[in-house]
């Protein structure tokens, strides 16, 4: 039987030291600030064949746990994070076919800026940029900027369409052809291809033309992680890829079916978008070696109950401290990241705070993957060929130069070896390397 290749893409979480305490990091607190490890990174996944890396983003401080930053700041959670679009133009520079996509958030960035920033990054990669779009969840990130919360979810959502909107526009301000350069006649722009946008929306507007000129891909790839409902469906109507994170198999099928309907009543053709699924991968050289290291998750968790539970709370916008750990979870409602407390709150089922959070800290991504470097490329093939998917978007808890290596040198020759994924680019530039299969 013969098995379609599918996509690779790594979900870096921020660009700032990594697995501070973990084993085999070197000496990451020392030399976070020289992004090495990160250019090291790219290099290594552009090397394996990874369509992109996605930089990952928060724009605040830690305060969900006591309402203080004490163990956001003494752990390293998610702090100190530098600016992702500085990092990603290292590594665009260090590579020569990998898709780089920064995150933007809508409240951070005027869309004009945002449209710049990715357009530029675009031009000085020759054709291998991305936006990864959120709309942010924190109502510390928004204080940052002035605004004493963040509006309402779905009110985010109708305002990143807009968002979007003149990105996309203000992209498309310049034609084809439109730097003619002809010293014959002395002219280098033909005016009649440069054109004002003149959009004025409810939240947004921006009169344009972009004055950075023409990205090479047109439209750099746009990247969304689709998993509320507001969510997936403003990335079935803009996304080029999007970031997937439903649990287990029957949700993937139905996350990526959901999709498919969306796009096709946007009058999207549904391949043009790539459905990537999370996942964390533990190899190791044997079978019982690779289960003991995920058991361990479970361990840590429990070893580690406060960290836990705040960085549960960070990513949900929500205070654990104030809960009882040893009643039922129950309602609970955000204007954060609504899909990560659903997933929470459905993992849970009827059991107690604090066992939820073991489960739900112990958790990979979509599925479990577990084993040698063959074994967990053959559960990667049977699972895309059963969800009809377009592949994973692998993302470590502890990146180092060791755990990079067991994936870029231990899985992917192993997926190689059975024709899932690629073994070279086919294109020079990201959206046709992402569109070839």
């Amino acid at each position: 039987m013969s098995v379609s290749p599918f996509h690779l893409a790594w979900f870096l979480q921020g660009s700032s030291i990594q697995a501070w305490g973990a084993n085999w990091t070197g000496n990451i607190s020392e030399e976070w600030m020289s992004a090495g490890m990160f250019v090291d990174l790219a290099r290594n996944i552009e090397r394996s064949g990874f369509d992109y890396l996605l930089l990952e983003d928060s724009i605040y401080v830690g305060q969900n746990w006591q309402n203080k930053r004490d163990i956001f700041l003494k752990n390293g959670m998610s702090v100190p994070r530098q600016e992702p679009t500085v990092v990603a133009t290292l590594m665009a520079a260090a590579t020569s076919r990998l898709g780089i996509v920064p995150t933007l958030s809508t409240f951070a960035y005027h869309p004009y800026l945002t449209a710049r920033i990715v357009g530029t990054l675009d031009q000085v990669s020759d054709g291998r940029a991305g936006w990864n779009m959120v709309t942010g969840s924190s109502d510390f990130s928004g204080q940052n900027f002035g605004l004493d919360r963040l509006p309402e979810h779905d009110t985010r959502y109708e305002m990143a369409a807009e968002y979007i909107e003149i990105v996309t526009k203000l992209w498309d301000s310049w034609d084809p052809g439109a730097i003619v350069a002809d010293r014959q006649s002395g002219v280098l722009i033909d005016p009649e291809k440069v054109h004002t946008i003149d959009y004025k929306g409810q939240y947004y507007a921006s009169r344009g033309p972009l004055n950075s000129g023409p990205a090479p891909q047109g439209r750099p790839v746009i990247a969304q992680a689709g998993g509320s409902a507001k969510g997936r469906a403003i990335a079935a109507r803009y996304a080029d890829t999007i970031v997937a994170h439903p649990k287990g198999v029957e949700a993937m099928k139905t996350y990526r079916a959901e999709i498919t309907t969306h796009m096709k009543a946007f009058g999207r053709d549904p391949s043009s978008c790539k459905v990537l699924f999370m996942a964390y991968p533990i190899v190791a050289d044997t079978e019982r070696e690779a289960r003991e290291r995920a058991d361990q998750r479970a361990v840590w968790a429990a070893n580690n109950l406060e960290r836990c539970m705040a960085q549960i709370g960070w990513t949900t916008n929500l205070d654990f401290s104030t809960h009882d750990w040893d009643a039922p979870v129950g309602e609970l409602t955000t204007n954060g990241h609504q899909s990560s407390l659903y997933n929470f709150i459905r993992k849970a089922g009827g059991t107690t705070l604090r066992e939820a959070v073991i489960a739900f800290s112990s958790m990979g991504g979509s599925v479990d993957l577990v084993g040698t470097p063959d074994s967990v490329a053959a559960q990667m093939g049977e699972i895309m060929e059963e969800v009809g998917g377009d592949g994973f978007l692998i993302a470590l808890p502890n990146v180092s130069r060791k755990s990079v290596a067991e994936i870029t040198d231990g899985l992917v020759p192993a997926l190689q070896q059975r024709g899932l994924v690629r073994t070279q680019y086919s294109h020079a530039q990201f959206r046709d390397n992402l569109l070839a299969f």
